[in-house]
């Protein structure tokens, strides 16, 4: 069984895709950006998104094995780092960080995760 889970996110209509997949025992948590000023303020609300998507398969934060970070300036990954520990805590997952190009030069950071599903 797959379920499907949509934000009402502007690019998920544009691109075709949805926010979160359940299949096969796991949540896929697509790549999120978020809003702010700054890297630290779009990584905090690109969080708040995934949260959201978790929750609502009954998953969170400490279902979390994978999760891969992309940013065009890799020099702004390590002002992350706090933000990163406090949410993952004593669950942390496996990570990778790849520095590449995101669809808007306005977006510092892209967080993708995948979680263990529980509802």
């Amino acid at each position: 069984m797959i379920k499907r889970i949509s934000s009402g996110g502007e690019f998920e209509a544009k691109i075709g895709y949805c926010r979160a997949v359940v299949a096969g025992g796991f949540v896929h948590v697509a790549g999120t950006v978020g809003q702010g000023d700054d890297v630290v303020a779009q990584c905090k609300s690109a969080l708040d998104t995934v949260a959201a998507a978790l929750a609502e398969t009954g998953s969170s934060f400490a279902d979390v094995v994978r999760v891969n970070y992309y940013l065009p300036d890799r020099a702004e990954f390590e002002p992350c780092w706090p933000l990163l520990a406090q949410t993952f805590g004593d669950n942390p997952p496996a990570a990778t960080m790849i520095e590449c190009g995101l669809i808007d030069p306005k977006f510092r950071i892209e967080i993708e995760v995948t979680a263990l599903a529980r509802g």
